[in-house]
């Protein structure tokens, strides 16, 4: 069974995730930001994850802690579920087309966390969420999910577009890296042997 479920609370955010990478796309969220919601909705729906998130943060004070720890806390979910990674595909890539937007996502389950962000809005706020965020989201999930991550806006003009493909992309590409590969017969996917460190 290839899930997890992480809880996390910290003077800043009470945190309640599950997973299960072998699923259909259910989902359960909320963070107490509409926006982020849809998104991760989204990220559950076109990776076939299921994903229950509940969050209870400071949104009192900003967006901020919410934003970051819902990602830190998924990526730890994922980490957790994937165990030693024997099997997996690792590597996923996905073109997102949302109307006149394209997205593209290339990611690598290796470890090894890093993100190249090339993507752009040009307004402060996707419903209520500030969209400075939306990197810093991606930034964390890849910290913990030890994903070596590049995003890129190859066009669009609508924001709202813009981020969904995004978050689109993700998914699917994520959908693809961590599918057990039947010719892989539960190998690391690795000259090393193992992945990260």
């Amino acid at each position: 069974m290839r899930t997890a479920r992480i809880a996390r609370t910290t003077s800043e955010t009470d945190i309640l995730v599950e997973i299960d990478l072998d699923g259909t796309g259910a989902y359960d969220v909320s963070t107490g930001i509409g926006f982020l919601d849809h998104m991760i909705e989204q990220f559950s729906r076109h990776s076939l994850i299921d994903v229950t998130l509940k969050v209870d943060g400071d949104l009192h004070v900003d967006q901020h802690h919410t934003t970051e720890d819902s990602a830190l806390a998924l990526g730890q979910a994922i980490t957790q579920a994937l165990g030693d990674k024997a099997g997996i595909g690792r590597y996923g890539t996905a073109y997102s087309p949302m109307d006149e937007t394209l997205a593209r996502v290339a990611l690598d389950i290796s470890g090894r966390p890093y993100l190249v962000w090339n993507a752009h809005f040009t307004q402060e706020k996707l419903g209520e969420l500030d969209t400075e965020l939306i990197e810093h989201w991606f930034h964390s999930v890849a910290q913990t999910a030890g994903i070596t991550l590049h995003i890129e806006q190859i066009y669009g003009q609508n924001n709202h577009h813009i981020c969904e493909a995004i978050y689109k992309g993700f998914a699917r590409a994520m959908r693809t890296a961590v599918e057990p590969d039947p010719r892989k017969e539960g190998m690391i996917p690795s000259t090393k042997g193992q992945l990260g460190g």
